[in-house]
C-alpha cells in the first residue's frame, strides 16, 4: 500500500492548543465486518499512520476486554446504551469531540445525546435499528412483528437465527410483552424469560456471523440489524427487514479513545476524520448503515437513499426507540434472564 508522508499541524479549538504530527500507529477495536477497508486505507495514506484492527462480537465482550486492561487498543466502538458505563468506569478519555473541526458536520439530533451529553467523549460511527429479518420465499405472512421470533410459524421453525446481543434481544422481547425499557416489572420479566427460553427451542442458532447464512438460505428468519440485513438482500433479493409493531430498538455506535491508549493524537485524528461527510459516506457504503453526519448524503450510494432497511416506512417510524442505560440492579436482573437463555 502506497503511503504518503505528511506532517500535519492540526489545531483543536479547546482550552489548550495542541499540535498533532501524523505518523506512527493506531490500534482499533471494533465490531467484526464493520470497518470500511477504503476508509482505513484513506486514513493511512493521508496521515502516514499504520492501522491495525481487532474484531469483537458483542458489547459485553468489548467491555470485558477493555476493563481487563493490557489490551493495547487506542480506539473502541461501543453502542450508545453501553457508553455511559465506559465513561463511568473511567475506560475512555474526554477528547472534547465537540471542539474538533469536523464536529460542525454532526447532525443536530446527535450533538447532545443522553449517552454522551455535550458529545465530549465520542464521535458518531454508524446508527440504525434492530428488527426482524425474513426470507419471504419461505414465509408470506406479516414480518413486522416480533411474534415471528417468540412464536415461530411452522414454516420457520428450526430455521431461525438470533444475534446473541443481550440488550437487543431482551429489549425487543420486553416491548413485545408491553414493557418499557429498563423495566423492573417482575410480571413482564417473567414473561420475557419464559417466552425466550421456550422460543429458543424452535430456533436453529444464536450467531453473529449470519449474512452468508441468510444469503445461502441456511436460515429463513431471525433477529438482526438493518444494515446487515441490507447486505443480505444485496445477495438474496428474497430477504426483507421487518419493523416490529410492538416496538424496536434504535442504536448508535460511537468511536471513543481509550484511557490506556498509547497513540492518543492519532486516535483523535481518527475521531475527527470520520466526521468528514465524504469519509462518513464511505463508512456507510461498506457497512450499509446511516452515519449521523450532515452532508454525507451527497456521497452515499444511490441504493441507500431508498433502501427500506435504511429509510424507515412512515407507519413504523414512531415505534423505534433508543434504549437507555439501565441501573446496575436492573442490569443484573437482565443478565440473569440472559444466562437462562444461553444455557
Amino acid at each position: 500500500m502506497k503511503k504518503v508522508a505528511a506532517v500535519l499541524s492540526f489545531v483543536f479549538a479547546s482550552a489548550s492548543v495542541s499540535t498533532v504530527y501524523a505518523g506512527g500507529e493506531l490500534n482499533i477495536y471494533n465490531w467484526g465486518n464493520y470497518t470500511s477497508p477504503e476508509v482505513i486505507e484513506k486514513f493511512e495514506e493521508t496521515y502516514n499512520i499504520k492501522v491495525t484492527i481487532t474484531d469483537y462480537d458483542s458489547n459485553d465482550t468489548a467491555l470485558a476486554k477493555v476493563k481487563a486492561g493490557g489490551h493495547g487498543f487506542d480506539i473502541a466502538v461501543p453502542s450508545d446504551s453501553y457508553l455511559p458505563i465506559w465513561i463511568k468506569e473511567g475506560l475512555v478519555m474526554n477528547t472534547r469531540v465537540d471542539q474538533m473541526p469536523n464536529f460542525k458536520n454532526v447532525l443536530e439530533q446527535f450533538r447532545n445525546p443522553s449517552w454522551d451529553p455535550g458529545r465530549q467523549y465520542s464521535a458518531p460511527w454508524q446508527w440504525g435499528s434492530t428488527g426482524v429479518v425474513v426470507n419471504t420465499k419461505y414465509y408470506k405472512g406479516d414480518i413486522n412483528t416480533f411474534g415471528i421470533i417468540m412464536n415461530p410459524p411452522p414454516e420457520l421453525e428450526g430455521m431461525i437465527n438470533v444475534v446473541p446481543e443481550m440488550g437487543d434481544v431482551l429489549n425487543l422481547a420486553i416491548a413485545y410483552y408491553g414493557g418499557e425499557p429498563c423495566t423492573t416489572d417482575k410480571t413482564i420479566l417473567k414473561k420475557v424469560r419464559d417466552g425466550l427460553v421456550n422460543a429458543k427451542k424452535k430456533w436453529r442458532s444464536m450467531d453473529y456471523g449470519n449474512i452468508e447464512k441468510f444469503a445461502k438460505e441456511d436460515v429463513y428468519a431471525g433477529v438482526n440489524w438493518n444494515g446487515s440485513t441490507f447486505r443480505m438482500r444485496l445477495q438474496n433479493p428474497d430477504i426483507a427487514y421487518g419493523y416490529p409493531v410492538e416496538g424496536y430498538n434504535l442504536w448508535q455506535d460511537a468511536v471513543v479513545v481509550l484511557a490506556e491508549a498509547k497513540n492518543v493524537d492519532n486516535a483523535k485524528l481518527f475521531q475527527n476524520f470520520i466526521m468528514e461527510p465524504e469519509n462518513a459516506a464511505m463508512m456507510s457504503a461498506f457497512a450499509r448503515y446511516a452515519n449521523g453526519i450532515e452532508g454525507s448524503d451527497a456521497f452515499m450510494p444511490e441504493d441507500m437513499k431508498t433502501a427500506p432497511e435504511i429509510v424507515t416506512p412512515a407507519e413504523f417510524a414512531d415505534k423505534g426507540r433508543f434504549i437507555p442505560t439501565c441501573e446496575p440492579t436492573t442490569q443484573k436482573m437482565y443478565t440473569k434472564i440472559w444466562t437462562s437463555l444461553m444455557k
